[in-house]
């Protein structure tokens, strides 16, 4: 199996200029590049290919553009092929008639997040020299927060700079041995997603929702006011300097406020398939709940999709099952001991967060009693 280790790297000021040298060629060739293609196919109705772009990139090299030979050449190659394959996309996705085609975009200069991403021969460029330090192409030994140990063989390693100025590294390694985690609890888990309670388990189990971006919401109102006021922030205008710096101040709340969702979530995800051998859960459209302009701001903060990709590819690593039950299977409306079907409880997280069955009189609390339901259903489809 494949795995991606991403580590924190903190580059000289001569590696950082390297860096920012490469992520500025590689946006320029993926540009070139596309205008180069986008222009065949407009006056001659001709495809290039990945390889007449590698023959182009070489020609440019010896001629007009020197400067691209100071730079990692399997970077710029990289970029070609990524380019290939974002054509390919709008291809397929052309054939298929979706709504979005996604044709390949020019790469902007002040775009708060760049990366250049180089394939490693078999390991020989790239690869960790120990706990504080990895050696990648062009740059050498490279200070770095390494936090766990490479397994199975390197593949690529991507350097990326993310909004708010720091600097990190993704190896994405093959023939990973597959991890093992003992089962603490022989059970199965219905599982319910939701805005008040993030997770609640058919055991009974509830996650609170820490609710980590409406904490720093003043302080995020207050430094995108300050942004605003920067010359860059209206449109056509260049960025100034204390623009970025702004930027980067705004992008750290952001970032500080995911890195807590994600803390969150991972540790709500991991205790689930630990203490289980199958989980349940409801296959949510959650595109379709950010429609709605009242909670909509909940509904992203409380990151219902993350939840269930995490549990999908935690449960294939570590063996576990994993069902899901239809959108419109009433959950919450069906009573968990006798099967009948009331009513409507409202919006998740407004009222109605206990209700009596008018069959049988049973008392339900109605995240508790859906979990219960979704798992119940998930294993008579089975």
């Amino acid at each position: 199996m494949e795995k991606g280790y991403k580590f924190r790297i903190y580059p000289t000021k001569e590696q950082v200029e390297q860096i920012e040298q490469t992520f500025g060629a590689c946006r320029w060739v993926w540009n070139h590049m596309l205008e180069l293609r986008d222009a065949a196919w407009q006056v001659n109705k001709t495809r290039l290919s990945s390889a007449d772009l590698m023959r182009h990139l070489t020609t440019l090299k010896k001629t007009t553009c020197p400067w691209l030979y100071e730079v990692s050449n399997p970077a710029l190659q990289q970029a070609i092929r990524d380019l290939d394959v974002a054509y390919g996309n709008f291809f397929r996705r052309c054939g298929k008639g979706a709504a979005k085609k996604g044709f390949p975009k020019w790469k902007r200069k002040w775009s708060g997040r760049q990366s250049y991403r180089v394939p490693a021969e078999n390991g020989k460029k790239a690869c960790v020299m120990d706990d504080k330090h990895v050696k990648l192409p062009k740059l050498g030994k490279v200070k770095c927060r390494v936090s766990r140990e490479l397994e199975g063989r390197i593949l690529s390693a991507t350097i990326r700079r993310v909004p708010s100025g720091k600097y990190y590294v993704t190896f994405v390694c093959t023939d990973v041995p597959e991890p093992e985690m003992p089962v603490e609890k022989d059970q199965l888990l219905g599982i319910d997603v939701g805005v008040g309670d993030l997770i609640v388990r058919s055991d009974g189990v509830k996650v609170e929702n820490p609710k980590h971006l409406k904490a720093s919401e003043k302080r995020l109102a207050r430094a995108q006011r300050k942004l605003s006021r920067r010359k860059g922030a209206r449109k056509g205008e260049r960025p100034s300097a204390n623009y970025i710096k702004q930027r980067r101040k705004v992008a750290r709340i952001h970032e500080r406020v995911r890195n807590q969702r994600n803390d969150t979530i991972h540790k709500a995800t991991t205790d689930a398939v630990r203490e289980s051998q199958g989980i349940a859960c409801e296959s949510l459209n959650v595109k379709g709940m950010l429609r709605n302009h009242k909670s909509a701001k909940s509904t992203s903060d409380a990151a219902m999709g993350e939840m269930i990709r995490q549990l999908t590819y935690k449960c294939q690593w570590y063996g576990r099952e994993f069902r899901q039950v239809d959108t419109f299977f009433p959950s919450t409306q069906t009573c968990g001991c006798c099967g009948a079907i009331s009513g409507p409880k409202g919006m998740p997280g407004l009222h109605k967060r206990f209700w009596d069955c008018p069959e049988c009189g049973a008392h339900h609390d109605r995240d508790i009693n859906a979990a219960r339901n979704i798992l119940r259903k998930a294993y008579e489809l089975a």
